[in-house]
């Protein structure tokens, strides 16, 4: 079994309002997925620890987001069947947290 991918998204938002970014995006979380057909389950494990599934194309992906004041500390759990592909997997993320959580208008759609 493979171990986590990690992913740390800079930010310079502070604690509190990453925290509050991650709560508006987290409704918007699946539309920024790509292949179209995701679903997002989450509940927070603290204040400023989320933690969430995203299944697609019959695969669940469990994963961890922690809120620092600097970054968010992302944790992925990849199915040994999708591990080959972690590497665009983690780019993806990378890219779409970024987006999601430095959203000018979080409330928009992006």
């Amino acid at each position: 079994m493979a171990g986590p991918t990690i992913i740390e998204i800079p930010h310079d938002l502070g604690r509190e309002e990453a925290r509050r970014r991650m709560a508006i995006g987290i409704g918007k979380l699946a539309s920024h997925i790509p292949g179209g057909a995701a679903t997002v389950t989450h509940s927070w494990l603290s204040q400023d620890h989320l933690s969430l599934t995203v299944a697609t194309m019959g695969v669940e992906v469990p994963c961890t987001v922690h809120a620092h004041e600097t970054s968010l500390h992302v944790t992925v759990q990849l199915p040994a069947m999708v591990c080959l592909m972690s590497a665009p997997i983690k780019a993806i993320i990378q890219q779409q947290g970024e987006r999601l959580l430095l959203d000018k208008k979080p409330d928009q759609t992006a």
